[in-house]
């Protein structure tokens, strides 16, 4: 039974995904779904993170970035993108990168 045991935990841990703090939710537009990311590392799309907060967690996949109403496919350090999600963000919310 010990070896089943051992199995299970040795499973589990080597399924874990990594995450990476990337940036942060600055602002959540419920009306149409979007939050605004500051981010401070390079992001492209096609990117999964996990928003994280007091009351929010969700993974996402970033289909698509805005930055001043224009598509864009990579964020840059520093930068404030929209980012259309299916969840409820909220401001203070942390940004992970899932690996």
């Amino acid at each position: 039974m010990p070896k089943k045991i051992t199995a299970t935990k040795k499973a589990v841990s080597g399924g874990e995904k990594k995450e990476k703090l990337i940036g942060e939710v600055t602002h959540y537009y419920d009306k149409i779904g979007v939050l605004i990311a500051k981010f401070t590392a390079a992001v492209k799309a096609g990117t999964e993170i996990h928003v994280k907060g007091a009351t929010t967690d969700f993974k996402h996949l970033i289909s698509s970035m805005q930055f001043e109403h224009n598509a864009i496919d990579s964020a840059k350090p520093k930068m404030q993108v929209g980012i259309k999600v299916d969840n409820v963000a909220r401001e203070g919310d942390k940004i992970f990168q899932v690996k």
